[in-house]
């Protein structure tokens, strides 16, 4: 008894043509017509659901946008009352400073008033003038400190001007997207139903030619119906008689020569 040879699935190409699967494109459960009646019907509910989402335009990506702006006026914002917050630490700090030299300062003025001689005395005076130095240098960096302070809170209340703003932006963004999503919804729900029952009935190769070709076309068109009698849907170029005879047979796959496009029968519409 013979073997039967079992037949070699090739690994699905990304870049699939219509081109590259003319060969095999009959070997299904559908008919060939029936093949290319649920391919145009696919075609037709993706163009529906293309248009709803150009409905919405620039929309989503701008809502995108505005939330990616606030969060990062809302981190720089953080930041800069950390930033305030560690000036005030440092300000503590220096006034810690400045009480420690005034101490310091009292004790060795004390102590000036019982030396037993020139050298003693001087040595103090030096303490005396160095605590003073030390004072000073709190002060100043104090003095620096406040500047910085005043400097971020201005930056501060320009950045929560701007997150305000663009919080009202952002909201009248997503309630003009929300009407639109709202009006179409139920639209866009049956035609991804529409398109899902569409493309089960597709094998995985078909499927990936397909959507190779909506993608490499700017009006994301893979299956056209012949336009004006005699020409590709998808190009416009003319189309020989005998494919046109082909076409309305819908029993063979015809591929436009010029852009790769399915070419179906008018009737389908």
């Amino acid at each position: 008894m013979a073997k039967k040879t079992k037949k070699i699935e090739t690994p699905i190409d990304q870049r699939e043509t219509f081109v590259s699967i003319q060969k095999n494109f009959a070997d299904s459960d559908l008919s060939v017509s029936e093949k290319l009646q649920t391919l145009y019907a696919l075609q037709q509910a993706d163009t529906a659901i293309d248009k709803i989402l150009q409905l919405r335009g620039e929309l989503p990506m701008e809502v995108e946008q505005l939330e990616n702006e606030i969060a990062d006026l809302k981190a720089k914002s953080t930041r800069l009352s950390e930033m305030i917050e560690e000036f005030n630490a440092f300000i503590s700090a220096n006034k810690i400073n400045i009480t420690e030299c005034d101490d310091q300062i009292a004790k060795y003025k004390a102590q000036i008033d019982n030396v037993a001689n020139s050298r003693e005395y001087d040595s103090l005076n030096k303490e005396i003038e160095n605590q003073g130095l030390l004072r000073q240098i709190a002060e100043k960096h104090i003095a620096e400190a406040k500047e910085r302070i005043f400097d971020k809170k201005n930056e501060l209340e320009v950045v929560k001007e701007k997150i305000a703003v663009r919080t009202e932006d952002l909201k009248a963004k997503k309630e003009e997207l929300a009407t639109i999503v709202e009006s179409t919804s139920k639209e866009e729900e049956q035609l991804r139903a529409n398109r899902e029952a569409c493309a089960a009935k597709i094998d995985e190769r078909t499927m990936s030619a397909y959507d190779h070709i909506r993608q490499s076309c700017n009006n994301h068109l893979a299956v056209v119906s012949v336009f004006n009698g005699d020409s590709c849907g998808g190009c416009f170029n003319t189309i020989a008689p005998q494919r046109l005879i082909d076409i309305a047979s819908n029993r063979k796959m015809i591929v436009c020569e010029y852009c790769g496009r399915i070419l179906v029968n008018p009737d389908f519409e």
